[in-house]
């Protein structure tokens, strides 16, 4: 790796790393806010700003900033998350500077109009209804406020259809305001580069930025209990969307590695347990996985399935099942040294190009308040042990409660009794 870091004394935190055998650069700026920041009348409005970012600055038309992206082959995109949102160009590396410039002057000097917040809420509103239409997606939702309830990290990124119509131009520009603060911007970038030119231009592009303190790691907040409970979504669908779940880890425990050890096993690829025992075996399903996703202060596991209706409480048991006996008897030698090379395997494709590098950057900055090599993250995941595996499955997966969620035919009085309370 060729990584380099610069702090400037605006609070900027810039990394870069050079990759001489390609000829692009991505860059990414990483602002520390996300849906669970939001105050619950304005739930949403980290999302929606992220799009009225893109409609103009006092300079510039949103055709302006579309065109130059456009016409030297550039890529411009953004997203929002639950504690962070990221704005992301990828350019030829004659480009970069160009690139730095245009996202720095969207981030400090967007008008955020009257009319573009009428224009954009109606586009806001049809991502949130075209969400809904897919069940198989918006489940991950439902399964969060089951799990969770009203807590922030419980509510959806895109904030619900009241909470846009009813948020005016005055509070999304004050949550603007708040937010948007070099101490706060993570800025990273890799590809064809050289880090002073990067420093230069950022410097430029923020030369009027107010300094402001550095945030730091997100720290431990007030995290949401664990709590047992079932959501049944009626709709007419052809298949029952499940997600069966529970609590996981903070993005930051070392169990981390275990976790991901024990996930690939159970269902995190083609031959894993679930995988293999409920869609080879016995053909009831076309999608089922396992998942873990960390937060600053926790996290979850969960199962997601889409089977028929009649088959909803068949996968159910299969799945309770293997859980049951992972629980008690923990991973085979074979499965342990096969979800080590899965994750090892994926960690080095996903350093294949300029996106997977900025991306280990501006996280491993902003969320983890680290960068590890790759050689030190394989360090990580191969001294994963047997009983490491087994520790995480009891503490996680025996003692915590599990929650349902369903979307599709009623069945709750069908499936009601797999919510466990925990020990």
């Amino acid at each position: 790796m060729d990584v380099q870091r610069t702090d400037l004394d605006s609070g900027i935190r810039i990394l870069t790393e050079t990759m001489p055998e390609v000829r692009s650069v991505t860059l990414g700026v990483w602002v520390g806010v996300g849906s669970r920041d939001e105050p619950n009348e304005i739930a949403g409005v980290t999302h929606w700003l992220e799009h009225l970012l893109f409609k103009g600055t006092a300079t510039r038309s949103a055709r302006d900033i579309a065109v130059t992206f456009d016409q030297v082959g550039g890529e411009l995109n953004a997203f929002t998350a639950k504690e962070f949102t990221c704005f992301y160009a990828r350019t030829l590396d004659a480009d970069a500077s160009m690139a730095i410039e245009l996202v720095a002057d969207m981030l400090q000097h967007s008008i955020i109009r009257d009319e573009d917040v009428i224009s954009e809420r109606q586009v806001v509103l049809e991502e949130i209804s075209m969400h809904e239409d897919q069940p198989d997606d918006i489940i991950h939702d439902v399964f969060l406020e089951t799990l969770w309830g009203a807590h922030p990290l419980g509510r959806r990124v895109l904030g619900s259809t009241e909470t846009i119509q009813a948020m005016t131009r005055d509070q999304i520009d004050a949550y603007y305001r708040l937010h948007y603060r070099p101490g706060n911007l993570v800025i990273a970038a890799a590809g064809s580069l050289q880090h002073d030119a990067i420093v230069q231009a950022v410097e430029k592009a923020f030369r009027d930025a107010p300094p402001s303190p550095q945030r730091g790691v997100r720290a431990g907040e007030q995290a949401p209990g664990v709590r047992p409970g079932f959501i049944s979504v009626p709709r007419k669908t052809e298949q029952a969307h499940i997600v069966y779940g529970t609590g996981g880890i903070a993005r930051n425990d070392d169990r981390r590695w275990a976790l991901g050890v024990l996930n690939i096993a159970l269902g995190g690829g083609m031959s894993s347990r679930l995988f293999q025992e409920v869609r080879e075996k016995r053909g009831w399903v076309y999608s089922i996985y396992s998942m873990h996703s960390a937060f600053a202060d926790t996290g979850t596991f969960d199962i997601y399935a889409g089977t028929a209706p009649e088959r909803a409480r068949d996968v159910l048991e299969i799945t309770r099942a293997e859980l049951d006996s992972v629980i008690a008897d923990g991973l085979t030698e074979e499965e342990i040294d096969r979800g080590k090379g899965h994750l090892k395997g994926n960690l080095v494709l996903g350093l294949e190009d300029t996106s997977g590098r900025m991306s280990r950057l501006g996280k491993g900055e902003l969320c983890h308040g680290e960068i590890l090599t790759p050689d030190e993250i394989v360090a990580k995941i191969d001294g994963v042990t047997a009983d490491d595996v087994t520790s995480v499955a009891t503490d996680l997966l025996g003692r915590q409660p599990w929650a349902l969620a369903v979307i599709g035919p009623d069945l709750e009085e069908n499936l009601a009794d797999f919510v466990r309370p925990g020990v």
